[in-house]
């Protein structure tokens, strides 16, 4: 299902949890997705990062189907020729870890959402100049929420989306939704390796719960 790029950035904002995950298994992929949809989430970003991931994507597109409203992007993506693949395998957005300018126009041809990484002042500005509507600070961990409140207070507009390091914590979520950032892109620290090996997907669902839930509180 095709979504507007206003709606996918609403839903991002509301929820402000962004899932991000690989795994080779279409089911345990498959099952992660619909523990982290009961728990609340409405946007899911699956990463390139295997090399069946295509596969595994074109799968995921057919399964959520069954969830109208969930919205799937792909993430991890490095270059033009991985981005026009996953675009026309039904990627509702773009997520990269690096700015890769050739990758926007691509994305806009498609009037489809991309989401550069950045990790400078000097990054960030390039990407909204051209076209990124939400930037991805990355890597988070190294970063930090003072970097986001540093470059918020140069360019206040931006929308800005740390992933790597972003814990499912109160503590921490509170720390980068007070230095301003849009939503976050969380990953291993939600989907942990325990709950993947002893598939305790109703824990992932409660922990996807109160992170959305923690996040609103900030609001």
């Amino acid at each position: 299902m095709k979504f507007s790029n206003a709606h996918i950035l609403n839903e991002m904002n509301r929820t402000g949890i962004i899932p991000v995950f690989y795994n080779s298994e279409i089911e345990i992929a498959k099952a992660v997705i619909e523990s982290c949809y009961k728990g609340g989430v409405r946007v899911f970003e699956f990463t390139n990062r295997g090399a069946n991931a295509l596969k595994v994507f074109t799968e995921l597109v057919k399964f959520v189907e069954k969830f109208p409203d969930l919205i799937l992007g792909m993430g991890t993506i490095l270059n033009s020729a991985d981005t026009e693949k996953f675009i026309k395998a039904g990627a509702n957005f773009i997520v990269s870890p690096i700015l890769k300018v050739e990758m926007a126009s691509i994305c806009h041809t498609h009037n489809l959402l991309w989401i550069p990484g950045c990790g400078t002042l000097t990054e960030i500005v390039t990407a909204k100049e051209e076209g990124a509507e939400l930037i991805k600070i990355f890597p988070g961990s190294v970063l930090g929420p003072k970097f986001v409140s540093a470059a918020l207070s140069v360019q206040p507009d931006l929308k800005l989306m740390p992933t790597g390091g972003v814990e499912p914590t109160d503590e921490n979520l509170k720390a980068w939704f007070d230095a301003g950032v849009f939503c976050v892109g969380i990953g291993s620290q939600l989907i942990t390796n325990s709950i993947l090996e002893n598939r305790h997907w109703s824990e992932l669902e409660l922990k996807t719960s109160k992170a959305i839930t923690a996040r609103n509180h900030l609001r």
